[in-house]
């Protein structure tokens, strides 16, 4: 791993910065903290005054002249701990006129407190060290955004070229090395990719780390970022996903390439819902035209086995739920394009059919938005079946509709 721009993605190193010409050109002496000179450089400050520290934020380079540092050992040595306490990278002196050597009550306190101290032993121009780190941190920066986005591209390519949310997972997985998941906004598990420590199933880790406790956070240092959906605007949550830290740390470039994989998944899952509602909607004008007589009888039976119903000679029992304005799927009213209603009423088919299925029998389910309803038809055994098979149907129609986030049918026929 380079250790010249540090794992968190969030500046340099100080060894790095004591090897950029500015810094080395003054001869650099480490006299304590040489074990530390892997922390984080995150800007570079310039200061001569005794309260420096009030003016710092952590993670800071201060180079100084040593005016500020006082005269006597007392003032050194709360000097150095208070720019200990703050968090600071690292202090630079120049020796000069100041100090012709720093005195031992800093280096002893820099040492016991472990903050990297280091004196020049030559002159240097401030700004040009400054300059000099500074565009090294943003060169650093804008190296992540390429990495971030070279993954991006990746799952761009990765969708256009017919792959759906497990091969963007694929790539988010490789990328960071970890597991990654996709929830439903209330924590239910939809897709995996990725492996565990000691190439564990990523499931297993998902059963282990969140199955078992549905309530609990993430562990610290896991990424979750919101997949978007309902259209620009709306502030909706389709889906999330998780990043788990369970082989290696997670950095900021890990977010990045997350955040950013979050907007390709929201285009395939909203491509899905689509694709799933057209589905839907197909039957449904099947079902519509057959009940209006719009269909020949000889035709039938083919055109519903091309739909996936296969109910044989079998008496039939055709369903209708009609849906009031008020319980129109979330997302729009009973009339909404399949864009316009975010998918609702493919949320709506799957659920209603995945209540059918515990009924047992074959089950042909449209959606017919225009008119708000649900045309269904349902393969019997036998007509002496027929009332208790109506009553299942009724059943798992209103446990479908209530899965789907509504209320209840207004009316089954």
């Amino acid at each position: 791993m380079d250790r010249s721009f540090d794992p968190e993605g969030t500046g340099i190193t100080v060894q790095r910065a004591l090897e950029l010409p500015g810094l080395r050109s003054g001869l650099p002496e480490v006299l304590a903290g040489a074990d530390k000179l892997t922390r984080t450089v995150r800007w570079v400050h310039a200061g001569e005054v005794p309260n420096i520290a009030s003016l710092l934020k952590g993670g800071e380079l201060l180079l100084t002249t040593g005016y500020g540092l006082g005269t006597r050992p007392a003032d050194q040595r709360a000097f150095v701990r208070t720019l200990a306490d703050r968090g600071i990278a690292a202090l630079v002196v120049e020796l000069g006129p100041r100090f012709a050597r720093l005195p031992a009550a800093l280096v002893e306190t820099a040492r016991t407190a472990g903050l990297p101290l280091v004196q020049l032993h030559r002159e240097v121009p401030f700004v040009t060290v400054t300059e000099e780190i500074h565009t090294e941190i943003v060169n650093g920066h804008y190296a992540l955004l390429q990495r971030a986005e070279e993954v991006h591209r990746r799952c761009t390519q990765a969708l256009l070229g017919g792959g759906g949310v497990p091969q963007v997972l694929a790539i988010l997985a490789g990328f960071c090395g970890n597991p990654v998941f996709l929830e439903t906004p209330d924590g239910q598990l939809l897709y995996a990719a990725g492996s565990g420590p000691e190439g564990a199933d990523p499931l297993q880790v998902w059963e282990g780390l969140r199955g078992q406790h549905k309530d609990a956070s993430p562990p610290a240092g896991s990424v979750l970022v919101d997949v978007p959906g309902g259209g620009p605007g709306t502030g909706s949550v389709r889906a999330r996903l998780v990043m788990l830290p369970v082989r290696s740390p997670l950095a900021p470039v890990h977010r990045m390439a997350a955040e950013r994989a979050a907007g390709v998944l929201a285009v395939v899952l909203m491509h899905a819902r689509q694709e799933e509602e057209l589905a839907a909607r197909g039957r449904g004008d099947f079902l519509t035209d057959l009940a209006e007589g719009r269909i020949a009888a000889e035709d039938a039976p083919a055109q519903a086995r091309v739909l996936g119903f296969k109910p044989g000679s079998s008496p039939l029992l055709p369903v209708v739920m009609r849906l009031g304005d008020t319980l129109a799927p979330a997302g729009g009213t009973a009339g909404a394009s399949p864009a316009a209603s975010g998918g609702g009423w493919a949320v709506l088919a799957r659920a209603v059919a995945e209540e059918l299925a515990s009924v047992g029998v074959p089950v042909l389910l449209g959606v017919r938005p225009v008119e708000g309803r649900v045309p269904l038809l349902v393969g019997l055994r036998s007509e002496a079946e027929r009332p208790a098979v109506a009553d299942r149907v009724a059943a798992a129609l209103r446990a479908g509709v209530e899965r789907a986030g509504m209320h209840r049918p207004l009316r089954l026929r």
